[in-house]
Order: C-alpha cells, then structure tokens, then sequence
C-alpha cells in the first residue's frame, strides 16, 4: 500500500516537471522615443534632492505632507488593494500543490446493497484523501503569473498615487498661500481706497472736488470691497479641498500667512535622460497589467486541452465502529483526463478574446508612455516662459507702483485729473494679483515637472553614461 501511495506522488511530480506551459513569452513593447527632452535647457546641478520641495525651508508644508502619506483615504485603499493581491497571490499558488482532506462515511441497512439480501448492513469508513490536477499545461502556472504581475502592478499603483497625493499637496498648499496674498492685497487696496473715498467725499462736499471724481472713487472702492470675499470664499474652498487630501474633515489650515515662497534656489540639469520616463510608476503600473493579461492568454490555451488529475484515499473501513482499526489500512489510487471534444468554438474564442485584451493594454501603455512624455514637455515649457513671465510681471508692478505714487502726487498738486489716479490705481492692483497668479503657477510647473518625471530629476548612477 505504501508502495503504491509513493508511486501516485512520484508520478504527479514526474508529470508535473515533464509539463510545459503553453501560451506567449512575454516581452516588453518598444516605444520610439527621444534620448532626450527636446524643451530641457534649463542650466542647472543634476544632483538635486528628489524631495526638491524641501530646498523651500518650508516645514508647515513638509507636516502637510507627512500627514496625507499618513491618513489619505485613496493611499490607505490602495494599501489595502496590494494586500488583497497579495492574498490573492497566494490563492492562485496553491492550485499547483496537491489538496488534502478527510473523509468519515457511515452507513447502516436492513438489506446487504452487494448481494440484495435482507439483512442488517453496517459500514463505518474513515480516512485522508489527497487530490491532485497536474499541470501538465502551465495553466497554474500562468494564473500564479498573471497573479504576481498584478500585485506588482497594485505596487506601483500605490506609488503613483503617494506622487500624485505629494504632488496635489504642494500645488494645494501653493494655491492657498496665493490666495492669502491676493486677500492681503485687496485688503490693503480696501483700506486705501475707503481712505480715498472719504478725502475726496470731503472735497466735493466743500465743492473743491467735481461730482464725478467723487463718483469714480466710490466704484474703486466697491471694486476692491468685492475682490475682498471673492478671494476669502477661494481660500476657504482651497483649504477645504487641502483637508480632504490630509484625510480629515474639511476645515482651516493652521499656517503662516504672508509667505513668500521662491523658487531660485532649484536648478534642474540639461539634458535629462528619457529612460527617466520609464520609472515613472504609472509606466510601470501599465507594463505589469500587460504581462498579467500576457499570462492570461497562456490560461485559456491550456483550457483547451485535457486536464490530468490524480486522486488517492487511505484509511481504514470495518461494519463495527468498535472494530474500525482493527482490520488494516485500505487505499484508492486513481487517475483521470477529462478534456473539451466540441463546444462550438468556446475555447478557441476565449483565447482570442485573451489576445485582444492583451492587444488593448498595450496599446495602453504605449499612450500612457506618449502622456507621460507629453507632461514632461509641458512642465518643462512652463518652467522655462513662467521664469520670463514672473521678471516681467514683477517688473510691471514696481512701475505700476510708482505711477500710481506719482499720480496721486500730481492730482494733490492740481497737476492732473482724478482719472489718471484711477487708471494707475487700477493698474497696480490687477498687476499685483497678476504677479500673485503667476509665482503660484511658476511654483506649479516645479511640481508638475516633479510628478511627470516620476518624482524629481536627479538622474540615477545607472542612467550616467561614463
């Protein structure tokens, strides 16, 4: 009996290293990109901190973001998700071992079921029972495949998520300190121009001043009495969308108001690799969905031949419970095939079904390379014209700045109208909100350049030609 047992388990593994797996090598699709990026001539150190962000000196924004990687809802699923693969994972792996069971049976007749005659009948069996599909095919094989993949895959999705969250963060923390300074800004505007209003209200009550200068101060106040809420409601929106990134309940942020945040001391090299591209996680993600959707044509292939499958039982059987060891061990040894003969094309159409799943991930991943490359070019443009827009803007106000100083200098004189008071009033407010707009976006496009690179630019030692 032992003997017997010790060839069924010798045969299942002689079968099993004799198998070969049927369905595609994968391989990874090529992609016909530039070695370089054709917008990278920014002068820079290749040896900038990944964390770039930290150069700011900033440390309520490093909390800020220490707190989402803690407590944001879609990075914690995402945990969960590579957990459940990895359950999963192993789920798939145990198909390819043989099962054990056990197995009680008890029966009890007033006819004997072999002969047909009447009289009392009694059975009592008990045992362990293994079972055991060859996988002759790979199909195991395959599934345990496209498994890994998959929570690889999860991995890197979890990484690209943490990046965008990093990323969302900084560009939210960004947006609201450029919203605290356009809310200062109209506020010191309010304040100067009720101020105005009520020497010139004076003026044209003692008839020095037309009606009409009188008038025009009143519709500047106005004006920069509605900028006032306008921005305080986006401060608002902004911190309430900053709390749902940091996991809690929409709220204030505890900050410093009034920061003036550069960007000088970050340099990015010229000439970034584009191999930097294929780090990126959501690359990575698309190539592993692919090579789990490969696997999975090498499944429905080995679904269209015969399964192998190998059973035995061992245990003991007697018609008296009293009895049941006392009459030696009994055994079963069995094999079976059971394969597909006509179905009407089932398999054969669950294997180009297969194929075109597989067909359609890659031409994911070469759109999600030609997305990334996109974003890259991008982020590099407005790195480069946002750095000239924000030395002219922040020229524009300085002038903008004097003239309305002289201006007013003037129309005290008696030199020149209330108009032109108006006019460069009004000029160096829309000129300073501009140039609040534009440092923010200037700030943006480093981190947009930091999320399309996959996160940051330093070049790994393995990208260094000699």
């Amino acid at each position: 009996m032992k003997t017997r047992l010790i060839y069924f388990i010798f045969a299942g593994l002689l079968l099993n290293l004799s198998s070969c797996m049927v369905g595609p090598k994968f391989s990874a699709p090529e992609t016909d990109n530039p070695e370089v990026f054709a917008n990278d001539n920014i002068e820079g150190d290749s040896t900038v901190s990944l964390e770039w962000f930290e150069v700011l000196g900033d440390s309520i924004l490093i909390n800020l973001i220490d707190s989402a990687l803690s407590n944001n809802k879609n990075l914690l699923m995402a945990a969960s998700r590579i957990e459940q693969s990895r359950a999963y994972l192993g789920f798939t792996k145990a198909d390819m071992y043989p099962s054990f069971g056990y197995t009680f049976e008890s029966q009890g007749a007033n006819f004997n079921p072999n002969t047909g005659a009447k009289s009392d009948f009694n059975m009592h069996m008990g045992g362990a029972s293994v079972n055991w599909e060859i996988d002759f095919w790979g199909k195991f094989r395959r599934s345990n495949q496209a498994a890994r993949a998959d929570l690889v895959a999860d991995e890197f999705a979890k990484e690209w998520i943490k990046l965008t969250l990093i990323s969302d963060v900084v560009e939210a923390y960004f947006q609201l300190l450029d919203y605290d300074r356009r809310v200062e800004i109209s506020q010191r505007t309010l304040d100067s121009r009720t101020e105005s209003l009520e020497i010139i209200g004076k003026k044209f009550y003692r008839g020095v001043s037309p009606e009409l200068d009188y008038n025009q101060s009143q519709i500047q106040q106005a004006m920069a009495a509605q900028a006032v809420p306008l921005y305080k409601r986006q401060v608002a929106i902004t911190e309430n969308r900053l709390s749902i990134l940091l996991g809690q309940n929409p709220g204030p942020i505890i900050r410093e108001r009034n920061t003036n945040l550069t960007i000088d001391s970050v340099n990015i090299p010229v000439g970034l690799p584009s191999e930097l591209l294929l780090r990126r996680a959501d690359v990575q993600e698309a190539m592993q969905q692919l090579k789990a959707q490969n696997a999975r044509i090498g499944v429905a292939q080995a679904m269209r031949f015969p399964s192998i499958s190998l059973t035995g039982v061992l245990g003991v059987v007697s018609n008296d419970l009293s009895t049941l060891f006392d009459n030696g061990g009994i055994y079963q040894v069995s094999g079976g095939l059971l394969g597909p003969i006509f179905q009407f094309g089932k398999n054969k159409r669950r294997v180009e079904m297969e194929r075109e799943k597989t067909n359609q991930l890659r031409l994911q991943y070469e759109q999600t390379v030609l997305v990334a490359f996109q974003e890259v070019e991008n982020a590099l443009i407005s790195v480069n014209t946002l750095k000239e827009e924000y030395k002219a803007i922040t020229d524009q106000v300085e002038a903008a700045k004097s003239a309305a100083n002289l201006s007013n200098k003037r129309y005290d004189g008696g030199v020149t109208s209330f108009l032109e008071v108006l006019d460069s009033e009004r000029s160096y407010f829309n000129s300073e909100i501009t140039a609040s707009e534009v440092s923010m976006q200037r700030l943006s496009a480093y981190v947009l350049l930091y999320k399309s690179l996959g996160g940051g630019w330093k070049i790994p030692e393995e990208l260094i030609e000699e």
